[in-house]
């Protein structure tokens, strides 16, 4: 019987994954790095051990480490969590060679959901609407970019073909940016990915970002949990989410969900997964962005409004212990949103801060509030990693309840040693748009530009 799990990560996630295999009774195995080797998904694990050096590239993105800990502990089953490895379709054919257990999607999925050109030509064939777009681009295939641009028409982004997150994204406005801006995505999409294609598409301007979460029995049959609103991001990468997604048209929130599930049953998806959807309010049309094969940061907004273990119901899927599930007896109660506490300085651009933890108080535990973290006081947010420090997310009857109860827990907060965005998302949340749930994707750029002239004019 399996009943151990290593955890091919680390930080929040890793920690939320092992709350749930604590729930279900299944022991976990950590994996750190060397500048991890105190962390809290280690100490909160049964077993850890250690994968390389700090760099991610030698410690949790290589895959024959991470095995090698899983021979070592007897795992019999390794969840990938987000980043890192969570999308790598040779790490994921690996484990199942191995003889080991794979908490994801098939490595089919994964490879087609992965490629963002491919993607986009599976969802069209389902009956997606997708956006103007171009073919792919290797690096050093420039000879036909101009024309390509053209006939997708500006403002458009610069996209790795491989990438995810908001990561190898770059907007372009005019012919005269695009080749530098090109050479430059390509260049990092083949350090990032190991895959330096580009692809150009469509920029919206009055645009949402809208996802569906669903889950997939890999029988054709699945499930929507609702959906979110991701569209306050900087530099393209979601800083506040929340579920429901607010001032929805129904028809557009029923096509979303036929979308979604039309591309479950058409990759007979297996596990949890997020279908990603720009929104034109001007046009009030949705196009299909990306699917993402694994667990989204954003995930607790959806587990607190439906009630659903995510990382539960995939691991159960796993053990072939979850037998699929009706759509009707997933029921929406209330209102979550999300917010990523970063270490980092909003008015340098959001430049990353690391440094010592030096001070860590949460807001006091109470319903409705829920927070993320991998960290403690006297905890060090390194250069290597991401520098989330935490998700906080705040349950409500409805959004004005959720977003006071957010806005609460953000004043009771106490983090001192190095510089967060706590203050930041106040801001936001004060902003009259934000609360009227009238924002799109460039919300961020114009809140900076009014606040930097407010600035301006009273000094």
């Amino acid at each position: 019987m399996a009943n151990k799990l290593l955890i091919a990560n680390r930080g929040e996630i890793a920690c939320r994954i092992i709350a749930s295999c604590q729930k279900l009774g299944i022991k976990t195995v950590a994996v750190y790095s060397e500048a991890d080797a105190q962390a809290m998904h280690v100490q909160m694990a049964d077993e850890a051990l250690p994968v390389g050096a700090a760099p991610a590239r030698e410690s949790y993105l290589k895959p024959d480490a991470i095995l090698d800990a899983a021979r070592r502990s007897g795992a019999q089953l390794i969840h990938p969590g987000y980043g890192f490895l969570s999308e790598n379709a040779s790490f994921a054919q690996a484990v199942m060679d191995a003889g080991l257990i794979w908490v994801g999607p098939s490595p089919a999925s994964i490879i087609d959901m992965g490629d963002k050109e491919r993607a986009r030509e599976i969802a069209r064939q389902a009956g997606v609407p997708i956006l103007p777009g171009s073919a792919r681009f290797a690096l050093g295939e420039t000879a036909d970019l101009l024309g390509a641009a053209q006939q997708v028409t500006y403002p458009l982004l610069v996209k790795a073909a491989a990438g995810g997150g908001g990561i190898g994204m770059r907007r372009v406005d005019e012919s005269a940016q695009l080749l530098a801006i090109v050479e430059a995505t390509q260049s990092m999409a083949g350090k990032a990915f190991g895959d330096s294609s580009i692809y150009l598409e469509h920029y919206v301007a009055a645009a949402r970002h809208i996802e569906i979460q669903v889950f997939g029995f890999g029988d054709g049959s699945g499930v929507h949990l609702y959906d979110r609103d991701c569209s306050i991001q900087r530099r393209f990468q979601k800083i506040i989410e929340e579920a429901p997604a607010p001032d929805v048209p129904d028809h557009i929130r029923a096509e979303l969900y036929r979308a979604a599930l039309a591309l479950v049953a058409q990759q007979q998806y297996r596990g949890a997964g997020t279908v990603e959807f720009i929104y034109d309010t001007e046009r009030e049309q949705a196009y299909f962005l990306e699917m993402n094969t694994r667990i989204q940061v954003e995930h607790p907004t959806t587990e607190m409004v439906t009630g659903v273990d995510l990382v539960s119901w995939q691991i159960r899927l796993a053990l072939g212990e979850l037998a699929p599930v009706d759509q009707s007896t997933i029921t929406l109660n209330g209102h979550a949103i999300e917010c990523r506490l970063y270490a980092e300085r909003p008015e340098k651009n959001f430049l990353p801060s690391p440094g010592l933890i030096s001070t860590l108080t949460w807001p006091p535990s109470q319903d409705g509030l829920r927070i993320d973290t991998g960290v403690r006081a006297g905890d060090r947010v390194t250069p290597y990693y991401d520098p989330m420090i935490a998700k906080l997310v705040a349950h409500g009857a409805d959004r004005q309840h959720a977003i006071h109860r957010l806005n609460q827990a953000l004043a009771a907060l106490t983090i001192e040693g190095l510089s967060t965005n706590a203050e930041f998302l106040q801001q936001v949340f004060a902003e009259p748009d934000f609360a009227a749930g009238a924002v799109t994707t460039g919300f961020v750029d114009e809140f900076i530009a009014r606040r930097a002239e407010r600035l301006r004019k009273a000094g």
